[in-house]
C-alpha cells in the first residue's frame, strides 16, 4: 500500500515531547518498509485545503498513519484532521473523529466520564459553579493542569496546591493558565498508585486466552499488559506524580526513579481485573479505535479512578505504549502491522 504518515508541522524550537514525533515518523517508516509498504511523510499546518491536495495527487494514498496531535501547535484543534480523512473517504489509524474530540480536552472527557458512571476525581475549572454538580467542592490538595496540552507539560511539585475554599483554587488557576497552555483546570488529587492501561484494536483472538477483550461495531479491543509507574527514592512530602521531568528530562531525578512494572503479586489480580474492565469500558463509551490508553490512580482504600484518556498515545519504539505492546509479546512492526489493518478494514 501507499501509506502517508501525518504528524505536526514544527518550528526548530519546539519542546522535546513536540519533536518525539520524528522520532515515531522514522520507526514507523522503518516498519513500513519491512512491511513491503512504500511510505512517506508530511508535515501538517493549518492549510486543511493543501493537506486536501496532497492526499488527492498521485500516487494515490491507500491509508493514513495519523500522528498528528494539533494544528500551529493548538491541540484542541487535532480533531480537525481524521474530520478531513473521514470526508475524504481516506482510511486512517487510530481514534476516529468523534473519539478525540471527546477526549483532547480533559474536561470534557471528565463530563462525560462523570456522566458514563465511571469514577474520576473531581475538578473545579476557572468560571463560575461546580464543573462536576455530583461532587461539590470539598477542601483539600488538588493539582493544576492544562485542559489542553498533554505529555504532562506544567507538570512539576508546585502543580501540587493545598486549599480551602474554591474561590482561592480559582484564583491558583487563572495564575497558571499561561504556562498551562492558555486554559487550566484543578483536579482532586488522589494520593496512591499510579497505573496505565493500553489498548490495542485487533481481530478476537481465541487462542489467547489471557488477553482482555471487547467487541462492538467499533472494533476489538485488546487490552495489553498493565503497567504500573513506582515512585523510588521519593522522600516525604515529594509528590508522587509524572510529571514533565519524568517524561521528558533525561538528566532529573524523576526520570531515573519513575519505572513501569508489570508484574503483579496475587493480591492484586481482582484490581488488575476492575482496571482491565474500567479500560474497556472506557474504550467503549469515548468510541476508540485503533489504539489508545487509559491513565489511572488507585486511592489507599484500592479505588480506581480514571485520570485521562490518550487517544493515540505515543509510538516511540521507548515509549510505554511500545513497552506494553512488547510485554505482550508483540513487535513494533506488530503493532504498525495491525493498525494499518485496522484502520483499512474501517
Amino acid at each position: 500500500m501507499n501509506v502517508l504518515i501525518l504528524h505536526d508541522e514544527l518550528p526548530p524550537d519546539a519542546r522535546p515531547d513536540e519533536l518525539d514525533v520524528f522520532t515515531q515518523v522514522r520507526a514507523i517508516g522503518a516498519a513500513l518498509e519491512a512491511l513491503g509498504h512504500r511510505g512517506s511523510a508530511a508535515g501538517v499546518t493549518l492549510d486543511l485545503a493543501a493537506l486536501q491536495r496532497r492526499l488527492c495527487e498521485a500516487p494515490a494514498c491507500d491509508v493514513v498513519v495519523n500522528l498528528v496531535e494539533s494544528l500551529a501547535r493548538r491541540m484542541r484543534l487535532a480533531p480537525c484532521v481524521p474530520a478531513l480523512l473521514d470526508a475524504l473517504g481516506v482510511p486512517y489509524t487510530g481514534v476516529p473523529t468523534e473519539g478525540l474530540f471527546l477526549t483532547c480536552g480533559k474536561t470534557t472527557a471528565k463530563r462525560h466520564l462523570a456522566q458514563c458512571g465511571i469514577a474520576t476525581p473531581s475538578w473545579v475549572e476557572e468560571g463560575g459553579g461546580e464543573a462536576d454538580p455530583s461532587a461539590p467542592f470539598a477542601p483539600g490538595k488538588y493539582i493544576v493542569k492544562s485542559v489542553w496540552e498533554h505529555a504532562s507539560l506544567g507538570l512539576d511539585d508546585d502543580a501540587i496546591v493545598e486549599v480551602s475554599t474554591a474561590d482561592e483554587l480559582r484564583r491558583v488557576i487563572r495564575s497558571r493558565r499561561d504556562r498551562l497552555g492558555g486554559e487550566a483546570f484543578a483536579e482532586a488529587y488522589i494520593n496512591g498508585r499510579e497505573f496505565n492501561l493500553a489498548l490495542l484494536e485487533s481481530a478476537p483472538e481465541p487462542t489467547a486466552p489471557r488477553r482482555a477483550t471487547v467487541t462492538h461495531q467499533r472494533g476489538v479491543a485488546e487490552v495489553l499488559p498493565p503497567a504500573e509507574i513506582t515512585f523510588v527514592d521519593y522522600v516525604p512530602g515529594k509528590p508522587k506524580i509524572v510529571g514533565y521531568a519524568a517524561k521528558w528530562a533525561e538528566d532529573s531525578f524523576e526520570y531515573h526513579r519513575t519505572p513501569r512494572g508489570f508484574a503483579f503479586p496475587p493480591e492484586d489480580a481482582a484490581l488488575v481485573r476492575r482496571l482491565r474492565e474500567l479500560a474497556l469500558r472506557c474504550w467503549d463509551v469515548f468510541r476508540l479505535r485503533g489504539y489508545a490508553r487509559v491513565d489511572f490512580r488507585v486511592d489507599e482504600r484500592g479505588t480506581p479512578w480514571v485520570l485521562e484518556i490518550n487517544a493515540n498515545p505515543c509510538l516511540s519504539p521507548d515509549a510505554g505504549y511500545m513497552a506494553a505492546a512488547a510485554e505482550a509479546g508483540l513487535t513494533f512492526r506488530d503493532v504498525v502491522d495491525r493498525l494499518l489493518h485496522a484502520a483499512v478494514a474501517r
